[in-house]
């Protein structure tokens, strides 16, 4: 029985098939990933609730996120994207989807796909947090603050290390839900 929820869940009526279905479930599928690492970043500054609005628009345009495709755009695609009122039209964000492609492309030298790169920074393996309350959850930890360093290294933009950690939950390295939040124990017992 689905009883309680995250209280952020509440707030909107988008928010609710997000967070019991995607936030907190660990992915390690290389497209999924990227596209949440493009939205966290298209965030900056917003809310993740017009980030959401935009969601499907962001998918349309830029080609469902497919980091071969994005990682060859053009200047005349990329003016197009700046153009459309369907997405955040800041250039700075919008450049960064392209040289985070860009950089997870060089990734593959070194890891065999993004996934094992961003797994590592928790050992490839879901940390589990014990929150009563939201006001516990951290905007940050050692871990999104070593995340944002190496990716920055490496020619990443709009990853520090708040966005980093928002990432990271969205994407399940660590299990956020309040713990009377149904969703905290089925992913904590690999029931997503």
């Amino acid at each position: 029985m689905k009883s309680y929820r995250c209280k952020w869940a509440s707030s909107h009526e988008l928010f609710i098939p997000y967070h019991d279905t995607e936030w907190g479930v660990p992915v390690k599928d290389d497209r999924y990933l990227f596209e949440k690492l493009s939205l966290e970043g298209a965030q900056a500054g917003l809310s993740w609730l017009t980030v959401l609005k935009k969601r499907d628009a962001y998918k349309l345009l830029f080609d469902n996120f497919d980091v071969d495709i994005i990682a060859r755009y053009e200047q005349q695609k990329i003016d197009e994207l700046l153009s459309d009122p369907r997405i955040i039209r800041n250039k700075l964000k919008v450049n960064s989807v392209v040289s985070n492609a860009q950089a997870v492309i060089k990734l593959r030298s070194e890891f065999d796909n993004f996934s094992d790169y961003i797994w590592s920074f928790v050992g490839d393996n879901p940390i589990t947090n014990e929150w009563r309350s939201l006001s516990e959850i951290p905007a940050n930890t050692e871990i999104s603050d070593r995340m944002s360093k190496d990716m920055k290294k490496r020619g990443f933009k709009f990853v520090g290390t708040t966005i980093c950690y928002a990432f990271m939950q969205g994407i399940g390295m660590v299990n956020d839900h309040e713990m009377d939040c149904f969703r905290y124990a089925e992913i904590r017992s690999g029931n997503y």
